[in-house]
């Protein structure tokens, strides 16, 4: 039985404090961007001049894409093949260049949850092209975690379920007894249809719209030190 004990999920104010609040799980699995790596508001900008470019009709394209993999991505907007190609090649120009940096206290967060005996996942919609290119400006942020679930490893992409049964599957886990770092809608879903604990992280979209979505929302992994 789990030890969590919350007052009012919805707003954070709990009688455990820090990591030790989730004590009783066997695993945490985090969403990477908006999570992790405060990287969102980049891919926003790149997807909505992609839209532009391709002239999408969606005006929320850049959005509604979050939380899924390229190759569901491409495969759903982009028709032509040749414009698929052109589009995977401009991401992965895109993804080298970036700088991907670490939400702070991110790092301290999963490393507390580690001390509390917690496995952790990271579970990304990314490819493994990008991995490397985060892996490449981070060498150790890898070896906080105890697994990694990319594209490579599912065959639906959030807000199917499969990414965080994978997750939990990687870590030895029960799906409830897992707990799911999220801030996009497709992976607050995702989370929730797994069967796990969901934390909404209001970084992407804000708190009142992941009411209700998740069964506790705070504004970063910090807050939860």
């Amino acid at each position: 039985m789990h030890c969590i004990n919350f007052m009012n999920t919805n707003t954070g104010s709990d009688t455990v404090k820090g990591a030790g609040r989730f004590k009783g799980y066997r695993a945490a699995l985090f969403d990477l961007d908006g999570v992790l790596i405060d990287s969102e508001t980049l891919y926003t900008k790149f997807w909505q001049r992609v839209g532009e470019i391709h002239h999408l009709p969606s005006p929320t394209f850049a959005h509604d894409i979050k939380g899924t993999t390229l190759n569901d991505i491409l495969t759903t907007y982009f028709a032509d093949p040749e414009v698929r190609r052109d589009v995977d090649r401009l991401l992965h120009e895109f993804e080298n260049e970036i700088v991907y940096p670490v939400f702070p206290g991110a790092l301290e967060f999963v490393y507390a949850l580690r001390a509390e005996g917690l496995k952790t996942v990271i579970v990304t919609s990314s490819d493994d092209k990008k991995m490397e290119y985060l892996f490449n400006q981070h060498p150790d942020f890898a070896g906080h975690f105890d697994a990694i679930v990319t594209a490579a490893d599912v065959t639906r992409s959030k807000p199917d379920p499969e990414p965080y049964l994978v997750g939990a599957s990687k870590a030895g886990a029960d799906p409830k007894d897992c707990i799911v770092f999220e801030d996009s809608f497709q992976g607050l879903e995702a989370g929730r249809r797994s069967g796990a604990y969901v934390v909404g992280i209001a970084t992407t979209n804000p708190a009142e719209q992941l009411a209700g979505k998740a069964d506790l929302v705070v504004g970063s992994l910090a807050e939860l030190l």
